[in-house]
């Protein structure tokens, strides 16, 4: 008997214990989410307004910059544990849709367990890295009053985040003040020019920045023509047109900006005659911009190359998040929040893919639609990786040929032979989209090309890819065998 009621009051012991310790768990992470979310809110306030700014100084802007790294890491973290009392639903998809988060949620979030301490520790880490930084960046809240406002507001802070440059605010500004900065800088073999070297990988968006740049009111009144080469494609009309350019004596003697895409690897011999001719250029305070993958080009810079990074999985959530729920509050919809963000993590920082998909999100706003999408992708790459041992989009981001696959049908997949941009402006595009043909009934025969997707930003570009629908091949063996069965008979 004393037996028994000493394991009683232990297990009793043992509950009560549990349930405090649950219970004050709980009441700690809601309080630090609080706190999180109130911060985040004083980190992107400092962001927009530095944004609408005229920053000069090179120190602000890299404050900034990490700045707003920390908040798209805080705004990560947030989500993830807000919306991860949600994991599982794609197993579920006769849910209602219009439900708001519960106490049991809430429990199930913070309970104590090994999962919620971890989801503990990368709260209180967000909330702390965050801390420090808005006390380092007092005194540049201060500053940033004594710069200059800018004429008007942005182009890339319009409201509509499809219509803006997404994370590189902060680059524009590097090399606008390199544009309009009038000190001598060190000599070069292009006589009258200073050079910025600006590296990327592919679709890292070099050109998108380069053009947003050139777009920009200061620049265009700084300069008095401004002139694009793609070198490594038609080498020769670009360089008539620089030796036109160069040769001209405009009236007011204006300043020449000359951007340069260079397409593979930079020709020494088209480069020597671009110094010759630049010589030719009347007026000094002519610049110029190179932009390539390789970092061979940072050698011709006269000051220190650009880096452009590819967005970290972080900003690549945070932008997803805001272009598939667009004014929509995300935390109205914790279920549809927690699938956007496991389709995020699928797409494995594809911006194409993130438009493709935030478009056909926002026109099925449904759970079940949205679970169906989630399973789909997560179907596919786990086959493509099992298959070639890479994502999808590290493919397409080389320009190999990608193997991809059709929803609602399993005897189906089409190949992405080639990808190219254009501008649509200057080109005719395809009629046929590549969500039509991925997601939709349209089956075109043969090669075809689609429009996966069409700029609503400078420089405006259309991607295009050249395609094949293919039958799969273990149903292509067994027809075969089909065939000869038959024929035996």
């Amino acid at each position: 008997m004393e037996i028994f009621v000493s394991a009683v009051l232990g297990e009793l012991a043992t509950r009560s214990i549990s349930f405090f310790i649950s219970k004050y768990s709980k009441s700690a992470a809601q309080d630090m989410e609080v706190s999180l979310q109130r911060i985040l809110f004083r980190a992107q306030i400092i962001i927009d307004e530095a944004t609408g700014r005229h920053i000069t100084n090179q120190g602000m802007l890299r404050q900034l910059s990490l700045l707003r790294d920390a908040m798209h890491r805080g705004y990560y973290v947030l989500d993830t544990v807000r919306y991860g009392a949600h994991k599982g639903l794609q197993n579920n998809q006769t849910v209602s849709h219009s439900w708001a988060l519960s106490e049991f949620n809430c429990a199930k979030r913070y309970g104590f367990s090994s999962s919620s301490t971890r989801a503990l520790q990368e709260l209180e880490e967000a909330l702390d890295v965050l801390r420090t930084m808005i006390l380092d960046v007092t005194e540049l809240v201060m500053f940033l009053s004594a710069c200059p406002r800018l004429h008007r507001q942005p182009y890339c802070m319009h409201l509509l985040v499809e219509k803006c440059m997404f994370g590189r605010q902060m680059e524009m500004e590097v090399v606008i003040n390199f544009l309009l900065h009038m000190q001598p800088c060190p000599a070069s073999d292009l006589d009258r020019f200073d050079i910025l070297p600006i590296v990327a990988a592919a679709r890292a968006g070099k050109s998108t920045l380069v053009a947003h740049v050139c777009e920009d009111e200061r620049v265009r009144d700084h300069f008095s023509r401004i002139v694009s080469l793609r070198l490594g494609s038609s080498g020769g009309e670009d360089i008539s047109t620089l030796r036109e350019e160069c040769a001209a004596r405009p009236e007011n003697g204006g300043r020449l900006l000359v951007v340069i895409e260079v397409l593979g690897d930079l020709d020494e011999d088209m480069w020597e005659t671009m110094c010759f001719l630049s010589k030719l250029c009347p007026a000094s305070g002519s610049k110029i911009i190179i932009t390539s993958r390789s970092d061979k080009i940072t050698k011709l810079g006269t000051t220190q190359a650009l880096t452009l990074k590819l967005l970290s999985p972080e900003a690549f959530w945070y932008f997803f998040k805001l272009i598939t729920f667009g004014s929509t509050d995300p935390d109205m919809h914790p279920r549809l929040a927690f699938l956007a963000m496991e389709i995020a993590r699928a797409l494995n920082g594809s911006l194409v893919g993130a438009n493709i998909t935030a478009w056909l999100l926002r026109d099925n706003f449904n759970v079940q639609f949205w679970c169906k999408i989630l399973s789909f992708l997560k179907g596919f790459v786990q086959n493509h990786l099992s298959k070639f041992g890479k994502h999808p989009s590290d493919l397409l981001k080389g320009n190999k040929p990608t193997y991809f696959r059709r929803m609602g049908t399993t005897t189906e997949d089409f190949l992405v032979l080639d990808q190219y941009q254009t501008y649509s402006a200057l080109d005719e595009v395809p009629k046929i989209t590549f969500q039509d043909v991925m997601y939709g009934s349209i089956t075109p025969r043969g090669i075809f090309k689609t429009l996966a997707w069409k700029s609503r930003i400078p420089p405006y570009h259309c991607y295009i890819y050249t395609c094949e629908i293919r039958e799969l091949q273990s149903r292509v063996v067994k027809r075969k065998r089909s065939v000869t069965n038959v024929k035996h008979n």
